[in-house]
């Protein structure tokens, strides 16, 4: 009878044991990927120091025990955990990508498109398209915006990490502060504010005539089901009816996708119908990916492709040296990897606040700023299209018109169009750790 319950024990171990190493394994990647990927990105792109980023961005869970070696002459970043190796390198115009079912050298032999250069060079030349800040008066107490921005940077009263903080009133800049090794060329994540981007290029496809958001996707892998009834504003909307986990602490769909897979949208659209599409809302950064894809496929060519977001948006609106970055397979991640500078954010602000045009052109559709916060059914009104949305009170200080470009991590892009106002808020500040409300409250209250 001992001899038998030893066996059924031993038995439990070793079953709990080589569980445990399946999950862990299956871990390996998304830990060493976001590690990898993250880490590169900020120190050949935004160009952090490896130190600083390693103390701070990647100091939780079990990303903290990565080890990570930067080689700065390949420009690629090695991050290992237990058995785990992930590799991420830098190309010119692509940022950094996660080396996933892809050769290095294969990846490397892909280039970007030649671009012509913009017309203007921004130091000589006037906000909005340049540096040069006029100097107005518009109606907004600065020296209270200053002791906002210091208790915000230096001294976190606000709660979080903030990396820079910009605020826009009546389209003009009025306060920028930016936190040590920071500055107003240093190039920062989106994180899921690309998704505003990718909507604001939906936009843009629109203008040209190439779609019609109400359309049923040309898919080959939905022809046979359900899923053939899937638009593209059902993606914007984050209503498609796939099936999807966005959960960020586990691992779930959206890790999954952006740590261990090299086509991201593939993996999104491979999903299986679980609502009717149209009928159930679900944030979903796969759908922004599916776009994005839906994107590169109405291109003849993907230098073309390449050369879509950077010619037609970033350029037209003062932000060329924006870097979109694409995934193995070579679409653009339109869910998540924009690193663009705080003045670039806050110019696509001003877009918004601006009804879609520019320095006096009209970029985006007329209509589509209205479509983009729109509030979708089933939302309670908090989402639009790739925008989130202040009528659920989220944030009780500001206006309900308020809406919002919104990243992991605390990246923000606060739209006040009753206030003609903008406030921009970057750095890592997770699990809701800044109290946006109060900031908000507090920059209003500047307002004379």
């Amino acid at each position: 009878m001992k001899m038998k319950l030893r066996y059924v024990v031993t038995f439990i171990l070793l079953s709990v044991l080589t569980g445990s190493a399946m999950y862990i394994n299956s871990l390996l990647p998304i830990i060493t990927g976001y590690a990898a990927k993250n880490l590169a990105s900020a120190v050949f792109v935004s160009g952090r120091n490896a130190g600083d980023v390693e103390a701070l961005d990647l100091n939780f869970s079990f990303i903290r025990y990565t080890s990570n070696e930067v080689d700065t002459i390949h420009k690629r970043v090695t991050s290992r955990f237990l058995w785990g190796k992930s590799v991420a390198i830098y190309r010119d115009g692509f940022g950094c990508t996660l080396l996933r079912d892809v050769d290095e050298e294969d990846l490397r032999s892909v280039k970007f498109p030649e671009i012509p250069p913009v017309n203007y060079r921004q130091d000589t030349v006037r906000w909005p398209m340049g540096n040069i800040v006029p100097d107005t008066t518009t109606g907004i107490d600065v020296e209270k915006l200053k002791h906002i921005a210091i208790n915000l940077v230096d001294k976190g009263t606000y709660g979080g990490h903030a990396f820079s903080f910009m605020v826009l009133h009546k389209g003009i800049p009025v306060a920028e502060k930016y936190s040590q090794g920071i500055n107003a060329r240093t190039r920062l994540l989106s994180w899921s504010m690309a998704k505003s981007f990718t909507s604001a290029l939906a936009g843009i496809m629109v203008m040209n005539g190439t779609w019609d958001i109400q359309k049923p996707v040309d898919l080959a892998a939905w022809k046979n089901d359900n899923r053939k009834n899937i638009t593209i504003n059902n993606l914007l909307q984050m209503q498609s009816g796939l099936k999807y986990n966005e959960d960020y602490g586990n691992r779930s769909d959206v890790t999954v996708m952006l740590h261990c897979e090299s086509d991201l949208a593939r993996f999104a659209y491979s999903k299986p119908l679980e609502h009717e599409p149209g009928t159930f809302w679900y944030y979903s950064s796969g759908s922004t990916n599916i776009v994005n894809y839906l994107m590169r496929k109405s291109f003849t060519n993907d230098d073309d492709y390449y050369r879509f977001a950077t010619t037609q948006l970033f350029n037209r609106i003062g932000m060329p040296d924006a870097v979109f970055e694409v995934d193995a397979s070579g679409t653009q991640v339109g869910s998540s990897y924009i690193y663009a500078t705080t003045r670039d954010y806050a110019r696509f602000a001003l877009l918004y606040l601006n009804d879609g045009v520019f320095n006096g052109e009209r970029i985006l559709p007329e209509g589509w700023v209205n479509y983009s916060r729109s509030i979708v059914p089933n939302t309670k009104g908090a989402y639009g299209a790739g925008f989130w949305l202040n009528q659920t009170g989220t944030y009780p200080s500001a206006p309900k018109n308020t809406f919002e470009c919104r990243g992991h991590d605390g990246q923000r892009i606060f739209i006040l169009p009753d206030k003609d106002l903008a406030v921009i808020v970057l750095g890592y500040s997770p699990k809701k750790s800044m109290n946006f409300d109060a900031l908000l409250s507090d920059v209003q209250a500047a307002l004379q």
